[in-house]
């Protein structure tokens, strides 16, 4: 029998700005301590932790427990503050996983009296799930935009993931065996994002055992950096989710072996750290490019009829080898929809780079790729005057329809203002299957005349257009001297 669920769109609550401006307002004395936004966010993890798994009456030894540590005061703080990180890590499970290799950051002990005190005074257990998890997801908000190199590249914009949680449908209830990952989790938004979907899609009205079951055997992701991984499991323990959370190298270690229902990510973009080819069976086209591994180990670890939406920069979709690993994608799944991002949807942690989001089915070939066209004639967001908002997204979400397969009737009628264009499989073969060449709407200057973009943005620009320049001059070299 088919089990037919009804969806309905899910926009998250805003955060509780009292609580993240009454935090973060400290940061700004650590700051003089010696400790940058990061830190401040990581020590911050592990003294909410220790709060609430209080509050919780959660298993911690009691030597270690937030009751003991409130009671201390000056250098005795100090030195018992980094004895109960260094016992901790040695606990097996979650407690040794988040606070694996913990350090004090702490110099002065009147500084992290002041933020026990302000920590203690919130009751955390007694806040709704959507406002503490989001208080603390505002406090990341805050660390990824004040250090653009520190937080902001494990960091994607709230907005753009529940717009892809809203269309991709992750419903563990369809299946007991039911999983979803994200193979480059960084504090894990995604992930975080799809139970808040469940439970907006259950009105927290689920059975009791599916919910355990769902909680610790369906969130799985891997991340590189023990940082962000640590703020992961921190993000989901406030949901009360046991997340499978690796720490390794998605796509330079062997594969393991597991599959999964439904993969939403947003690989890291650049190039750093990507100057050799893994060495890996499963990858059909070799290659050093990070966000093109990506895609290959997400063919390899979905599930058949599994699906998938990643973020991808554009830079990915017109390079050469780019070309040949979507021609096998297009073979073996159907690459039904791509979502051309505004310009600046990562401001501001990324201001300057422009992306896409691409959404296939495995186990069946495309037939027809749909695009919508977020960009072209939009305003580049910005940080205060246009962020990002859900609006953005609205009618690509009435577009792509109830289907997450992508396969919901289609018309692009659809987009009044002619966002919405289908190509065929041939269509794309004839672009070398470089998907940034399809650009239908004719480009017009939206934003205000004295913005000329900022430095960031004007040189990811060039750099694309002077790498793209760079590949089709080799690729004419190489013909020459072939003698065509």
């Amino acid at each position: 029998m088919k089990l037919t669920l009804q969806y309905q769109p899910f926009t998250p609550m805003q955060a509780n700005t009292n609580i993240v401006n009454k935090l973060w307002g400290y940061c700004h004395v650590l700051r003089h301590d010696g400790m940058d936004y990061g830190d401040y966010v990581e020590q911050l993890t592990y003294l909410l932790f220790l709060k609430m798994a209080e509050e919780r009456s959660a298993v911690i030894p009691k030597e270690y427990s937030w009751s003991v540590l409130k009671t201390k005061a000056g250098t005795e703080l100090l030195d018992f503050y980094t004895e109960l990180l260094r016992g901790l890590a040695k606990q097996e499970g979650l407690l040794g996983a988040i606070f694996a290799e913990a350090l004090s950051k702490f110099t002065k002990p009147v500084n992290l009296k002041r933020l026990i005190d302000l920590i203690d005074e919130i009751d955390w257990s007694a806040l709704n799930i959507d406002v503490k998890a989001q208080a603390y997801e505002g406090l990341l908000e805050k660390s990824a935009a004040e250090g653009k190199k520190g937080a902001g590249q494990y960091f994607t914009p709230r907005v753009l993931i529940q717009a892809i949680v809203n269309v991709m449908k992750p419903d563990p209830r369809v299946a007991k065996d039911f999983t979803i990952c994200d193979p480059a989790a960084g504090t894990g938004g995604f992930l975080l994002s799809a139970y808040e979907w469940l439970l907006h899609q259950t009105g927290e009205a689920i059975n009791r055992d599916d919910l355990e079951r769902i909680k610790k055997t369906t969130y799985f992701g891997t991340e590189l950096v023990a940082r962000p991984r640590r703020l992961a499991l921190m993000n989901l323990y406030l949901h009360g989710i046991t997340a499978n959370m690796y720490l390794g190298d998605s796509i330079y270690e062997p594969d393991r072996g597991e599959r999964f229902d439904v993969v939403l990510t947003n690989p890291p973009f650049g190039t750093k750290g990507a100057n050799q080819m893994p060495e890996r069976q499963d990858f059909t086209v070799g290659t050093s490019n990070k966000q093109l591994n990506f895609i290959q180990h997400i063919l390899t670890i979905l599930k058949p009829g599994g699906r998938a939406a990643v973020v991808l920069p554009d830079n990915v979709l017109f390079s050469d080898q780019a070309a040949e690993v979507f021609k096998i994608l297009m073979q073996d799944c159907n690459l039904h929809t791509i979502l051309r991002l505004p310009g600046g949807t990562f401001t501001p942690y990324s201001q300057g780079v422009k992306a896409n989001v691409i959404f296939f089915t495995k186990g069946m070939p495309t037939e027809n790729v749909w695009i919508y066209d977020a960009r072209t004639n939009i305003p580049s967001i910005t940080k205060n005057d246009r962020p990002l908002i859900h609006k953005h997204f609205e009618d690509f979400e009435k577009c792509y329809g109830d289907n997450a397969n992508g396969q919901s009737p289609r018309d692009e009628m659809q987009s009044k203002d002619n966002r919405w264009k289908k190509y065929t499989t041939a269509q794309v073969k004839d672009k070398k299957y470089k998907l940034d060449s399809f650009k239908w709407l004719k480009e017009e200057n939206v934003d205000e005349s004295d913005e000329i973009g900022e430095p960031e943005e004007l040189i990811t620009d060039a750099l694309s257009e002077l790498k793209e320049a760079t590949n089709s001059l080799e690729e004419i070299y190489a013909k020459l001297e072939n003698g065509q």
